[in-house]
């Protein structure tokens, strides 16, 4: 695995854990951490060792976006070319994020505004602080809130006409509010406790469903219904002819816990 080198990168079991590391500036992102992060992603496409991946900040913040001196300010001096090859790099994190077969787990406590909302997003669960405050903020730069796919994946959260008004407005949305539309799976003082809790739970059960149940979260995004259900058909008939399948089974008859192996 790479180590990268503008953020912290762990390994603990089968949990790989990501740090957002600039609690001075609260955690903003660079053009350097942006690929760093892509390319951490992709190459979980192909790690069979770890799981199940958390995502957090330092410092009691998650993320506050681009940061404005070394992204925003030179976005401003660039011609198309560069622009167009910032904007797909950073919806290749989102994409990356969306690929890897691993559940990826937010633990967000205060401020998750712009593109660390987007990250929040991004993920298959977000578990909060009370503290925390997710603001998708382009509009106050000046920006659409079609950023790293929002249009696409924040309505799909928490409803349209929720996500046009924070996509419009740039507000906060605090973390009660954020449960309540279904945008946070839960809020807990220790949010990285739960998170990681949740994380070695997903870890020790039936990694290849959890990872087939991800491809087919997504996939079905743009699948009519009845094609929808063959491509679970098919996913569910592959996943029956997996060890984890039949020590469920042998140990239902057993009376006793089954003890997945991810295959």
């Amino acid at each position: 695995m790479m180590q990268p080198k503008h953020f912290l990168w762990k390994v603990d079991g089968k949990v790989g854990s990501i740090t957002l590391d600039r609690p001075e500036r609260k955690n903003p992102l660079t053009f350097e951490s942006y690929a760093e992060l892509r390319d951490l992603f992709v190459s979980l496409q192909k790690n069979n060792e770890i799981k199940t991946v958390v995502i957090s900040g330092a410092g009691g913040n998650f993320c506050s976006g681009g940061d404005v001196h070394e992204i925003i300010g030179p976005l401003t001096r660039m011609q198309m070319p560069e622009l167009l090859a910032f904007t797909r790099m950073t919806g290749d994190v989102v994409k990356a994020m969306r690929h890897c077969p691993q559940p990826v787990i937010a633990a967000v406590e205060g401020v998750c505004a712009g593109a660390g909302a987007i990250l929040a997003m991004a993920c298959d669960l977000r578990y909060a602080a009370p503290s925390a405050k997710v603001a998708f903020l382009f509009v106050r730069v000046g920006l659409a809130g079609c950023d790293m796919g929002a249009c696409a994946l924040l309505p799909r959260l928490i409803g349209q006409g929720r996500a046009s008004e924070l996509l419009y407005t740039g507000r906060s949305m605090s973390a009660d509010e954020g449960l309540a539309w279904g945008f946070f799976n839960g809020v807990a003082d220790s949010c990285l406790d739960k998170a990681m809790a949740t994380a070695r739970e997903l870890a020790a059960g039936p990694t290849a469903a959890h990872a087939m149940t991800k491809r087919m979260l997504h996939q079905e995004w743009n699948a009519g219904v009845d094609e929808a259900i063959e491509m679970e058909a098919q996913a569910q008939a592959i996943l029956m002819q997996n060890g984890d399948f039949r020590r469920a089974y042998e140990a239902f008859a057993a009376k006793r816990k089954p003890v997945f192996e991810g295959n």
